[in-house]
């Protein structure tokens, strides 16, 4: 029973604790479990120069973890010292710790474990005639046999803390854990080569790479091998670099992030594909994982995690990794800087559409917008113009104005003639299917275009730039949308709320480009809309956008909104389901696509185009078979 607190506790004597349960307490912070053994072991000889590490286990690493290294090694009068508390070779002074270069450097690993398991060193220094073995326990010395190198053998772990150990999962669980902990060492490493071994039997191995350490070929072979070649073909390469100083121009003065992100397609409902690396180490960075998925805020669907392996180099003395005992946690000296040199690196990676950006001789190619004519067979306005001129010459709306058999068509057999379908990334357009999607045909075989949620990212790319959003502004303090001032207001119905964020936000709808005064009590006159959305509807953009200003009433709204007001915007602006679209029109979609930032997602995140190869046909039909 918990004693009557209406008693004052007894006094207790201040004395210093022993350094045996210092220990402890220590182990309890550094070793979780023993995929935290193994960890701290990889670091270890990572450090020596290991160029091959073998993992060793049994009972998932609870009844044994051996680590073998060929890196320098340690001297005979070393070993002792290396078990002691506080005591590495990683360090030695105030400033070397402000700027740590090694994965270790707390000297508190060997003596933690060592205090809650039976450990051994082994190790042999080149050139020395053999090997020393230390009993952890005992400080009994041995001559052995070993080639350069150091092994680290831990047995029984937490056996003389057996209330931790029932904390411990089943050994499958805990052999997960320990080869997940080498596949982040091995991710990094290219160099390295990597093996496990449980109970005798090889269960995971990762071959070093002859390239360089931070050479692409190198990457690019170790990320197949240990997250998959489905991860390589479904990710981008990333190589972006920064200067945090102007004035210098060493390679400490700036910040590289390189690797690979996935595309938005390949991400996962959990992140559990999610790494990153600051100066090779694993890390779990509140900073770096933000901008990451701030790239992704307008391709990715829903709450749905990207995948990527992401390696940020600066300069050491501009992060902080002495914030955790288990060195998983890094603070950097400016966050902003290093938030932004991410954010950019995924942020231009994602923004080539993989549908191809090269345009060959004769293809449509932009030229400036002018302003739609009426669709007279519907009687409103076409959707967003975008104007094209092929290779005859001739201009072609892209969803524009030639609607009506007066406009200036190519027929099928011209393109064909001008331009082969293999030459364009997405083909050359075949038919429209329950008006939503366009069928095309390319050199690999079948394209399916959703053609509004790709309509809707082509709008959406031009606000932006329009906008100057990609840069934050083209230099101007308040950065706006041109728009044009409408023939006839339109008027409509609107609630008080609606009226009344009206008037609230008159100066934030300027920016975006519309004019919306109160009419009469009840009634609100849209005078004007941005440019390019003339053809659009009006009050449904008009209701949208009051809407979504409602949603956010602070100053500042259109800073932290636009990417939202703009997709409800290109919302209303895109081409609507059931619209019945010429060849000509399809193909000028298809090529504005091509050229057009993020168009493989539509700005809510859905994929806007699909390809299904002539071999899925093939296996489809049973062809050669």
């Amino acid at each position: 029973m918990n004693p009557d607190p209406s008693f004052p506790p007894a006094r207790r004597p201040i004395r210093e604790l022993p350094d045996e349960l210092i220990s402890q307490i220590a182990a309890g912070e550094v070793v979780e479990r023993p995929a935290s053994v193994v960890r701290e072991l990889l670091d270890n000889a990572l450090d020596a120069g290991a160029t091959q590490i073998t993992v060793r286990l049994m009972a998932g690493g609870v009844r044994l973890i051996s680590v073998e290294d060929d890196g320098l090694g340690i001297l005979p009068e070393e070993l002792g010292v290396a078990l002691k508390r506080h005591a590495t070779s990683k360090i030695d002074s105030l400033s070397e710790l402000e700027s740590v270069g090694t994965l270790g450097f707390r000297g508190e690993a060997l003596a933690a474990i060592n205090s809650i398991a039976d450990c051994a060193l082994l190790s042999r220094v080149a050139g020395q005639a053999h090997a020393c073995r230390l009993d952890g326990r005992s400080g009994e010395m041995q001559a052995a046999a070993r080639g350069p190198g150091t092994t680290v053998e831990v047995k029984e772990l937490f056996f003389s803390t057996p209330a931790r150990r029932k904390f411990l999962k089943s050994d499958a669980t805990e052999l997960a854990h320990c080869i997940e902990a080498v596949r982040r060492q091995a991710l990094a490493r290219p160099d390295v080569g990597f093996a496990i071994w449980h109970e005798g039997k090889l269960v995971q191995q990762w071959r070093r790479c002859a390239e360089q350490r931070n050479s692409l070929p190198a990457l690019e072979q170790r990320v197949a091998d240990v997250l998959g070649s489905d991860f390589v073909e479904r990710s981008l390469w990333v190589d972006y670099q920064t200067s945090i100083s102007p004035g210098r121009s060493d390679n400490m003065a700036r910040i590289r992030v390189w690797g690979r992100v996935g595309i938005p397609d390949a991400a996962r409902t959990r992140a559990d594909q999610q790494f990153a690396y600051v100066n090779g180490r694993f890390v779990r960075d509140k900073v770096i994982g933000h901008a990451a998925r701030s790239a992704y805020e307008d391709v990715l669907h829903g709450q749905r995690q990207p995948v990527y392996a992401l390696y940020v180099e600066i300069e050491p003395a501009r992060v902080d990794v002495n914030v955790h005992p288990t060195k998983i946690e890094v603070r950097f000296r400016d966050s902003r800087e290093v938030h932004q040199a991410v954010r950019h690196a995924v942020q231009d990676a994602l923004a080539a559409p993989r549908a191809g950006s090269s345009q060959p001789s004769g293809a449509f190619t932009p030229v400036p917008a002018a302003r739609s004519d009426i669709d007279e067979h519907n009687n409103v306005y076409a959707p967003t113009s975008i104007h094209f001129a092929t290779a005859s010459g001739h201009q072609v709306s892209d969803l524009g104005a030639l609607w009506n058999a007066a406009a200036v068509h190519t027929e099928p057999a011209e393109v064909s003639a001008t331009q082969a379908s293999g030459d364009w990334p997405l083909g050359r357009a075949l038919a429209q299917l329950q008006g939503i999607y366009i069928l095309a045909e390319n050199a690999q075989g079948l394209i399916i275009v959703d053609m509004h949620a790709a309509h809707e990212r082509i709008v959406y790319e031009r606000l932006k730039t329009q906008f100057g959003a990609d840069q934050g502004g083209p230099g101007a303090a308040h950065p706006s949308l041109s728009s044009q001032p409408l023939l006839l207001p339109a008027t409509f119905a609107a609630t008080a709320t609606e009226i009344a964020t009206a008037e609230d936000y008159a100066d934030s709808l300027q920016r975006l480009g519309l004019e919306i005064t109160a009419f009469s009590n009840q009634t609100l006159a849209v005078r004007a809309v941005p440019s390019a959305l003339v053809q659009g509807d009006a009050v449904e953009l008009a209701r949208a956008v009051l809407a979504e200003l409602a949603q956010h009433e602070a100053s500042g709204v259109i800073e932290r909104a636009q990417n939202e007001l703009f997709s409800t915007m290109a919302c209303h602006g895109a081409v609507r389901a059931n619209r019945h679209l010429t060849l000509e029109e399809m193909n000028a979609l298809l090529r504005q696509m091509e050229v057009t930032k993020r168009s493989d997602q539509c700005n809510h995140g859905r994929p806007t185009w699909r390809q299904i190869k002539l071999s899925e046909l093939d296996a489809w039909f049973l062809r050669g078979r």
